[in-house]
C-alpha cells in the first residue's frame, strides 16, 4: 500500500520536491535554487535546462530522504511558477534560448500594439486577463519574433511552447522519446490564449497574437493521470496532478467552497477567492482564472489578484542593497523601529500588477527624511506586503459582494510574526496560518493523490487543514486609515514614469 504522494514545485527562484503522507504532513523535501538572469533592466530570464537539472536532483533526494520505494508513492503532482514561456525544439529537447519568466516587461510595446485596437481589455470577457506583459502568449510571440529562424520553425510544426508544468511533464515522461506535451487548465488560463467557458484554445486570439496552434499543449483536467515517470527515483509512477503554483495553493488550503480565499506570500504575493462554477467578470483589476478541474468534474473558477513584487523586495535589500544577511533577519532590522517613520516603498520593479495593471510604473521611496534609517526601510519593505494585499482584498470584496471575515495564508513570508500582525492590522480581519505553510507543494500532491484514490475526496483534505496560528487586528480604525491614505498617495507617485512606447 503506498503510504506517501509527492510534489514536484517548480518555483521562480528554486526547484523543490516534497514528500507528504496520507495525513498531509511533510516526510521530506529537498530544495535547491536556480540562476536568476537579468539580461537588460525589466528582462528576466531563466535556464530551462538548468532548471530541469535541479528538478531531477530534488526529486531523487526527496524520495531517498522519506527512506520512500516506488511502491510506497502513489503519485506524483507537479506545480509551478506560471506565465513563464519556454519554446523548444520538439526534436532535439533543445530551447530555442532562456525561458522568459512572468516577471519580464520585454514585450510591453507589443501589448501596447496589441491594446490599440480594442483596449486592455481587449480579449478579457473569453480569457479573464487583460493585456499585460504578465502573460505567456506575448513572450511566445517576442520569441517567435526575435529568435533565429524560430517562427519558421514553429510554423513547421517543429516547436513547442510551454510553462513550467509542460517543460517538467514533456521531460519527466520521456522528452524526445515518446513525452508528454500536456497542460492542466489552470496553466492554460494564464496563457492569454484559453478560452474560459470552453476550456480549450481560441484560434482567433492566438492567430491575432502571432502564436502558431501546432505549438500549444493538450490541455488535461488538473486531478487526472496523465502518464507514468520514465527515468529516476520515480520510474514507473504516474504523474497525476498539475496546477499553477497560486492554484495548487487555494487546493493545499482546501479553498473548495464558494467565497473561500487564501492569500500566498512568495516572490511576489497572489490572493485567490473561489467563485464555483462561475467565472466572474471582474470590475475592479483583478484576474478570472481558473482555480482548478478534478477530472470530469466543472472546472471551478476564481479572481485572483497577482502582486508581482513582495518577497523579492525583501530579496532585494538582501542582494542589492546589502542591508541584511538572509531573508528572515529582515524583522529583527524592523522591529528596531516602532513604525516606517513616514516611509512608504512601492516596489513597481516590473510595473504594478492588480488592480492597477501598469507595465510602465516604476518603484519609489516616498516621504523620505533625514529621520529615515535601515529599520525604517526594512519596516516599509514589509508593510509595502501587506498594503498591496489590501489593495487587493478590497478589489475582491468589490467584485466579489462577499465581506471577507478572515485570510488563510501560506508561503514563506508568513513566519514574519510582524508582517503578519501589521497584515491583520491594516485588513482589518483575522490572518490565519495553517500548521503546513507551504501549501502550493501540498496542493499538488493532493491533486495528485485524488487522481488515484490515495485522498478519496475533497472533505478529506478538508480534515486534514489545520490551524497552526491566527493574529487578530489591534490597530484602531483611524489609524488605519491614515496609514492607508499615504500608502495610496505613494502608489499614485509610480505611475507613467516613463512614456509607453519609448
Amino acid at each position: 500500500m503506498p503510504k506517501y504522494a509527492i510534489a514536484l514545485d517548480q518555483g521562480t527562484t528554486s526547484s523543490r520536491a516534497m514528500v507528504f503522507n496520507h495525513e498531509g504532513r511533510v516526510e521530506a523535501v529537498s530544495q535547491k535554487e536556480h540562476e536568476q538572469i537579468y539580461p537588460k533592466p525589466g528582462w528576466v530570464e531563466h535556464d530551462a535546462k538548468e532548471i530541469w537539472a535541479r528538478c531531477q536532483e530534488v526529486i531523487d533526494e526527496a524520495v531517498e530522504k522519506a527512506g520512500a520505494s516506488k511502491d510506497d508513492i502513489a503519485a506524483l503532482g507537479i506545480t509551478n511558477q506560471r506565465e513563464t514561456a519556454v519554446v523548444w525544439d520538439r526534436n532535439t529537447g533543445e530551447p530555442v534560448m532562456n525561458a522568459i519568466v512572468w516577471q519580464d516587461t520585454r514585450t510591453d510595446k507589443l501589448v501596447d500594439e496589441l491594446s490599440a485596437d480594442g483596449g486592455q481589455n481587449r480579449f478579457q470577457s473569453k480569457v479573464g486577463l487583460p493585456l499585460a506583459t504578465y502573460f505567456s502568449a506575448p513572450k511566445v510571440r517576442w520569441i517567435l519574433d526575435n529568435v533565429d529562424g524560430a517562427r519558421e520553425k514553429a510554423e513547421a510544426g517543429d516547436l513547442v511552447f510551454g510553462n513550467m508544468d509542460t517543460w517538467c511533464i514533456w521531460n519527466l515522461t520521456g522528452g524526445t522519446n515518446g513525452g508528454l506535451h500536456i497542460t492542466d487548465v489552470t496553466n492554460a488560463s494564464r496563457t492569454m490564449l484559453m478560452d474560459l467557458e470552453s476550456l480549450s484554445w481560441d484560434d482567433d486570439i492566438a492567430s491575432t497574437i502571432g502564436v502558431p496552434k501546432s505549438m500549444l499543449p493538450e490541455i488535461k483536467a488538473s486531478s487526472e493521470v496523465y502518464g507514468e515517470v520514465k527515468s529516476g527515483a520515480l520510474t514507473g509512477i504516474p504523474i497525476a496532478g498539475d496546477l499553477g503554483d497560486q492554484q495548487a495553493a487555494t487546493f493545499g488550503q482546501a479553498c473548495f467552497d464558494t467565497g473561500d480565499a487564501k492569500n500566498t506570500y512568495g516572490t511576489g504575493n497572489f490572493m485567490l477567492l473561489n467563485t464555483s462554477t462561475e467565472a466572474v467578470q471582474s470590475k475592479s483589476g483583478l484576474l478570472t482564472t481558473a482555480c482548478y478541474k478534478i477530472g470530469d468534474q466543472p472546472a471551478v473558477y476564481a479572481l485572483e489578484g497577482s502582486i508581482a513584487i513582495t518577497g523579492a523586495l525583501v530579496q532585494w535589500l538582501r542582494d542589492n542593497l546589502k542591508m541584511i544577511k538572509a531573508a528572515p533577519e529582515v524583522e529583527e532590522l524592523a522591529q528596531t523601529v516602532e513604525d516606517n517613520g513616514g516611509l512608504y516603498i512601492v516596489p513597481a520593479f516590473s510595473g504594478l500588477f492588480a488592480p492597477y495593471w501598469k507595465s510602465n510604473a516604476r518603484g519609489v521611496f516616498a516621504g523620505l527624511t533625514r529621520y529615515v534609517n535601515a529599520g525604517h526601510i526594512a519596516r516599509a519593505a514589509l508593510e509595502a506586503t501587506a498594503f498591496q494585499t489590501r489593495e487587493v482584498m478590497d478589489a475582491m470584496e468589490a467584485d466579489s459582494g462577499v465581506k471577507m471575515n478572515e485570510l488563510k495564508v501560506d508561503g514563506g513570508m508568513v513566519a514574519n510574526d510582524l508582517l503578519m500582525q501589521f497584515q491583520a492590522d491594516i485588513l482589518g480581519v483575522p490572518v490565519i496560518r495553517p500548521v503546513v505553510a507551504e501549501t502550493t507543494a501540498l496542493g499538488a500532491a493532493y491533486a495528485a493523490g485524488m487522481a488515484v484514490d490515495f485522498w478519496s475526496s475533497e472533505q478529506e483534505v478538508r480534515d486534514n487543514w489545520a490551524e497552526d496560528k491566527r493574529w487578530e487586528p489591534n490597530m484602531d480604525a483611524g489609524k488605519r486609515d491614515e496609514y492607508y491614505k499615504y500608502w495610496k498617495r505613494a502608489v499614485t507617485r509610480t505611475f507613467d514614469w516613463f512614456d509607453a512606447g519609448s
